[in-house]
């Protein structure tokens, strides 16, 4: 296991995540005092582990057919589209 990319994914995806929508759900979730914290706990982090194995294996056909690069540029301006739609919307 390379340690230097593991490292690199978790701080990458671990800054996404903090205070975004589901993080946010699952906040509002187990502030209910009738619910089990572990439950909410268990159902959140088995919804993130199936949609980070959905991105892996998505992501590793994807690059059977497309060059890393292109990939990276398709991505950025993605990012970038997001970006602007969210401040024009705003």
């Amino acid at each position: 296991m390379d340690i230097k990319l593991l490292a690199t994914v978790f701080t990458a995806i671990f800054i996404a995540e903090l205070g975004d929508k589901t993080q946010l759900a699952t906040l509002l979730f187990a502030a209910d005092r009738d619910v089990s914290k572990l439950t909410v706990f268990v159902g959140a982090s088995l919804a993130l582990i199936i949609a980070s194995a959905v991105g892996v294996v998505a992501g590793g056909v994807i690059a059977q057919y497309v060059s890393p690069r292109t990939l990276s540029y398709v991505a950025g301006a993605g990012f970038i589209g997001i970006g602007i739609w969210t401040l024009v919307t705003a």
